[in-house]
């Protein structure tokens, strides 16, 4: 935002150098780029955060200025003559989208002669580094850039029917801006149109039909309240940017929209003459009532760790603008400005105390009394996970949420459903809300293998997004994972994450068929019975889709089920008392049989003596095999918790275990 800074000095009797000036602002939050001197005036360039769009004005910066400098506010005066014919006889205003458009103030002059502006105006709008046009459009310009309200004029003439309709954009709909290049519209966007076309881009831009020119006799001025939102999505899906834009996108102060429609007209009469019809034609809301805030005055000490007088602090929230309700020896209630749409609470108000009160007047030594908080159990676990995971040698990938309609087309495990799709891409092409975290990782995966780097072990931990009909879409917490591995290791790596976690519980796997995984190397984890992930390798056909080189292998789990079941206090375990027993299996089974069952065989017959079933390889050849044969290895560990168990009870206990597994023993 760059101020005039002779401009400043019409609402405020400044009394220090400009250099002072910029420090004090730059202190109190409005941070000093730059100053230029433009002929006789110097052009200060400050930074307006994004909250503070009140500043975005001359007035605005002014009212910080005279808070700081403790000079009162001089508003300009506005008087109106108005004309007997009402203007609602002129012009008509309908909002047929009043989500888009809050409010729209529509005043007529007739009998306007354009041409050039005086030369103050000239002057201020240059150190503003703004090029004049004619007097109408100049004059828009500088209430502008006076208070931080839009402003628009339409040549009256050139209004079919001479009304206003604030509607939705419809599909398709041509628009040819003032800048003199077309748009396609879309539903969303909010058109001021008259009877037969759109006329202007609400809060955006006016439009070349409608513009006013040398031959121009009767205005409509508008002033108007739109939604931020609707702005802002506008002005990205277009391209298109314009000071206006920038204002509404922050939002205005909603009991300007009248000063600044009158303010418009003033200077118009003052510069082009014509007559003011009386009244206006105002529709919409009315600026909303404020709820009022409460500062307990210890809060300053705790926050600020100093002591700042009550008196003083009734001064500074006075001064800038805040209403006092009550107050006491302990609290101030005020209802904050129109303008301050940021101030909401407490410590909105702390803040305001503190920088006004100043920031440097604060000891660096000062203490301030810090109380130590407590993790969720949720941040818990994820960091217990994270420590498995890093652990197991993979790093932490951060991908976006949205992704294109090919990604959520590759790998959808948890619903059938069409992925939702926003209006804006974060990305070109990414406009949908991804369903799962596969496609992103493998993307990465995808880049990584570009830049030659061979050791490719990522996870994951972001949410995914599942339709709920009309309501808002359901968020769940997911890890994802892809390894070079297969897919053993990567259920180990699940595995280390279960018993971690959850201490005895059992992760068991049903066969899972789908494009993005080999066939049989593919499997639904389930833990308690409830689905828990999904884990495979990439099948060749999902390698091509995502341009991968070497074997990749991906899984995906439900974090709630660990934050409901994870056991975060301690446990102990004692040592065993006595030694374990092994045994190493060779069992001869159909090629069909998969070793989820036969571990589920296993253990269920070695009941409470069997510790532990260890996978150790498959062996498959069709010239030393039946047709139709594997062999499973696996070994087996025995111990008993009162005593040694002998040879002949382990081999006893094994016999019994093949003879459960139904297969031969090799």
């Amino acid at each position: 935002m760059i101020v005039s800074f002779d401009w400043l000095k019409d609402y405020v009797a400044i009394d220090v150098p400009a250099e002072e000036l910029e420090r004090r602002l730059m202190m109190a939050g409005l941070n000093h780029e730059g100053t230029e001197t433009v002929g006789d005036d110097l052009a200060i360039d400050l930074e307006v955060t994004s909250n503070r769009p009140d500043c975005l004005g001359h007035l605005g910066v002014a009212r910080e200025a005279a808070v700081l400098l403790g000079k009162p506010l001089k508003l300009p005066p506005v008087e109106l003559t108005e004309h007997a014919q009402p203007a609602e006889k002129l012009t008509s205003v309908r909002i047929d989208c009043p989500e888009l458009c809050y409010r729209y103030i529509a005043r007529v002059i007739r009998g306007v002669k354009i041409g050039p502006s005086p030369p103050w105006l000239k002057r201020r709008l240059a150190t503003l580094e703004i090029g004049d046009i004619n007097n109408i459009v100049d004059i828009t310009n500088y209430v502008l850039m006076e208070c931080g309200q839009p402003l628009h004029a339409f040549d009256l003439a050139k209004l079919t029917g001479r009304q206003i309709i604030v509607r939705d954009a419809r599909a398709g709909e041509p628009f040819r801006a003032i800048n003199h290049k077309s748009y396609e519209l879309t539903p969303g966007m909010c058109v001021i149109a008259d009877h037969q076309r759109p006329v202007a881009l609400g809060g955006v831009m006016g439009g070349a039909d409608s513009e006013v020119s040398q031959k121009t006799v009767d205005l409509l001025i508008e002033s108007a309240e739109f939604s931020p939102v609707s702005i802002r999505n506008t002005s990205r899906a277009l391209n298109l940017r314009s000071d206006s834009s920038h204002r509404f996108e922050r939002g205005v102060d909603p009991a300007g929209v009248e000063w600044a429609s009158r303010r418009c007209c003033q200077l118009i009469l003052e510069s082009a003459g014509g007559e003011l019809a009386a009244g206006s034609v105002d529709v919409g809301r009315r600026p909303p009532e404020r709820e009022p805030i409460v500062l307990r005055l210890d809060q300053l000490a705790r926050v600020l760790g100093i002591e700042i007088d009550r008196q003083r602090v009734r001064e500074i929230l006075a001064a800038l603008g805040n209403r006092e309700v009550r107050a006491d020896e302990k609290r101030v209630e005020v209802i904050p400005p129109s303008w301050r749409q940021d101030l909401t609470r407490e410590i909105d108000l702390v803040e305001e105390v503190a920088r006004i009160h100043g920031y440097e007047d604060i000891p660096e030594d000062v203490s301030v009394p810090m109380s130590k908080s407590a993790r969720r159990d949720d941040d818990r676990v994820l960091e217990r996970v994270r420590h498995v995971l890093s652990a197991a040698g993979l790093d932490e990938a951060y991908t976006l949420s949205a992704v294109d309609e090919d990604a959520v087309k590759a790998f959808s495990p948890w619903t059938d459903r069409p992925a939702l799709k926003s209006e804006t891409p974060i990305l070109r092409g990414a406009d949908h809300l991804r369903q799962s975290l596969i496609p992103s990782l493998l993307a990465v995966r995808k880049t990584n293998e570009g830049l030659s780097n061979l050791d490719i072990e990522l996870y994951e931990i972001a949410k995914i997004y599942l339709p709920n009909g009309d309501d808002l879409p359901e968020e769940w917490w997911m890890l994802g994972l892809t390894t070079g591995g297969d897919y053993s290791h990567a259920k180990g790596v699940i595995e280390a994450i279960v018993s971690d976690l959850m201490p005895g519980a059992a992760l068991d796997v049903d066969s899972l068929s789908d494009e993005l995984l080999t066939d049989g190397r593919g499997a639904r984890l389930r833990v308690g019975g409830e689905l828990f992930g999904f884990i495979g390798e990439v099948s060749q056909q999902g390698l091509e889709r995502f341009a991968l080189r070497g074997p990749t292998t991906v899984a995906e789990i439900k974090l709630s089920a660990l934050f409901a079941g994870a056991t975060l206090i301690p446990q102990y375990t004692p040592p065993a008392n006595f030694p374990a027993i092994q045994r190493d299996l060779n069992l001869e089974v159909d090629e069909s049989v998969r070793w989820a069952d036969v571990a589920a065989n296993v253990r269920q017959a070695g009941g409470d003596l069997l510790e532990a079933v260890e996978y150790q390889d498959t062996y498959c050849d069709p010239q030393r095999l039946e047709k139709g044969k594997k062999r499973l290895l696996l070994r087996l560990r025995f111990r008993w918790a009162e005593g040694t168990l002998t040879n002949q009870e382990a081999d006893d206990l094994r016999d019994r275990i093949v003879a459960a597994t139904g297969g031969q023993l090799r």
